[in-house]
């Protein structure tokens, strides 16, 4: 439901802002994070990434439900969830900003690209900036990112006792196939 609601928002904007346009959309793109310490390597994995790219405006848009992450242990599943960044609180993580660099969605070709916007999680928004690139082909596009965020910067508590066992900054992969609307 939540989902449904995001896409009509985000093509209403896109709509609005420079009229009938050819968006791109996925439902199924991918957003993983990584930790590895000496004492313990932790990984989660989303594949229920929604994400809109708006070739004109070269807006990008993500959304993902944080209990949509799915880990190797499901003791750690149930802590990310219900201690750190507590989803039923705060259940989804956002994104919204702008692509820049030379790039030409129009012509087939792999861009380096600066991206730039807001990440909101567990209620604290922040502004960011990363490098992606991304792959136009013919009725789609692909873009990879990998990044780095430090939980703190989103008041998400790490207790003493499990400190040594999680990286002072988390390692994000992002990839995701933007699919053509009609």
């Amino acid at each position: 439901m939540f989902f449904r609601f995001f896409y009509i928002f985000l093509m209403t904007i896109s709509f609005a802002v420079k009229g009938i346009c050819q968006n791109y959309l996925t439902k199924t793109g991918f957003i993983g994070f990584y930790s590895k310490t000496p004492l313990e390597d932790i990984k989660a994995e989303n594949n229920q990434v929604y994400a809109v790219l708006d070739p004109v405006s070269h807006h990008i848009a993500f959304a993902v439900l944080l209990k949509g992450f799915i880990f190797t242990k499901e003791l750690m599943q149930e802590h990310f969830n219900e201690n750190y960044v507590e989803s039923d609180k705060f259940p989804k993580a956002t994104f919204s900003g702008i692509c820049s660099g030379e790039m030409d969605f129009s012509k087939e070709g792999t861009y380096q690209v600066v991206i730039k916007g807001d990440l909101t999680l567990h209620g604290v928004t922040k502004a960011m900036e990363t490098t992606a690139q991304l792959e136009v082909k013919k009725d789609h596009i692909n873009g990879t990112s990998v990044f780095k965020l430090k939980p703190e910067d989103f008041n998400i508590s790490i207790p003493s006792i499990v400190r040594d066992k999680i990286t002072s900054e988390i390692t994000v992969k992002v990839k995701i196939e933007w699919v053509q609307t009609k």
